[in-house]
């Protein structure tokens, strides 16, 4: 186990997850509070660095691209500060973090993890339902469907409009322009079917950003949860009718029986549940380290719940 404790939060790895706790000092950035523990697997590492300095140093973790879906979200739009992937080190935990980075490039090596691009999500989205201000309304997710309600604020068109409510199954993507300087930013949710002519102001499928660090908190969770639900960017075609129902019949998880721990799903529980399953691989490791499960049992019930993220 390799620890390293700094003002922004703990780092810990356990040689297969690696878990980033936020700090609760009033000096953390309000977005790493808001995310909560972030639960890497080491699947979704492409590296790792300690860049020392002469008042502390800093980790990076660096993910394999397109394997978070908040990071893919965040990437460029949100300050250092706010970064859960990067932790400052105090001038007196350098040999600690050096010791943090030797553990977790090991770790790479000796699984052989590749550094390159990943056609699916290996980490779930922030948890829904979840409320982001901006401008001139507000958005709101629970998981299936994206509502957009008006503020006094709004342009005339929009109003006229009325409240929207989109399904996810209705989204085809989410483009967030972050405010810049004077220009106000935007999120615009791309409808399927449908064509965005108009300026974010009078499009009703729109939210207009001031550039707020509340604002940009609050949006910043939204766009990652719809990211994680969403078909992943570069994921392959559909299959033919035939592979399809091979894989699923592979795949089928609940009451089947005789599974490995964490390989069936619980009564009600969907295959996507991103929160579930992120929930169970947290009980394996406690079963792991508990010695309920042995090495190998740990390893193949792990597996199986990476793969249905």
């Amino acid at each position: 186990m390799a620890e390293v404790m700094g003002r922004d939060g703990t780092w810990t790895f356990d040689g297969e997850i690696l878990r980033i706790v936020p700090g609760r000092d009033r000096g953390v950035h309000k977005l790493r509070q808001l995310l909560g523990e972030v639960t890497v697997p080491l699947e979704a590492v492409a590296g790792v660095s300690h860049e020392p300095g002469k008042k502390g140093g800093r980790l990076r973790l660096r993910l394999r691209e397109g394997a978070d879906p908040f990071n893919q979200a965040a990437r460029g739009r949100i300050p250092d500060s706010a970064d859960p992937y990067q932790l400052a080190v105090e001038p007196d935990r350098g040999g600690v973090a050096d010791y943090f980075v030797d553990e977790v490039r090991n770790a790479l090596v000796i699984d052989q993890v590749p550094d390159g691009p990943v056609s699916r999500y290996l980490m779930p989205g922030p948890s829904v339902p979840l409320t982001a201000s901006a401008g001139d309304g507000t958005a709101t997710f629970d998981g299936e469907s994206v509502r957009l309600e008006w503020s006094w604020a709004v342009e005339s068109t929009k109003k006229s409009a009325g409240s929207q409510r989109i399904a996810l199954s209705e989204l085809t993507s989410v483009e967030w322009i972050p405010a810049a300087g004077l220009e106000n930013g935007h999120v615009r949710f791309h409808v399927r079917g449908s064509v965005h002519r108009l300026a974010p102001k009078y499009d009703p499928h729109c939210l207009v950003l001031w550039g707020m660090d509340k604002e940009t908190r609050t949006i910043a969770l939204l766009v990652a949860a719809v990211l994680a639900r969403l078909p992943h960017p570069s994921a392959p075609a559909e299959p033919p009718a035939a592979e399809q129902a091979a894989l699923t019949a592979q795949t089928a998880p609940a009451g089947a029986g005789g599974g490995p721990p964490g390989e069936a799903g619980s009564e009600g529980e969907r295959p996507d549940d991103h929160d579930a399953l992120l929930r169970r691989l947290r009980e394996l490791g406690g079963l792991h380290r508990d010695g309920v499960l042995t090495d190998e049992e740990f390893a193949q019930a792990k597996q199986a719940i990476l793969r249905r993220f």
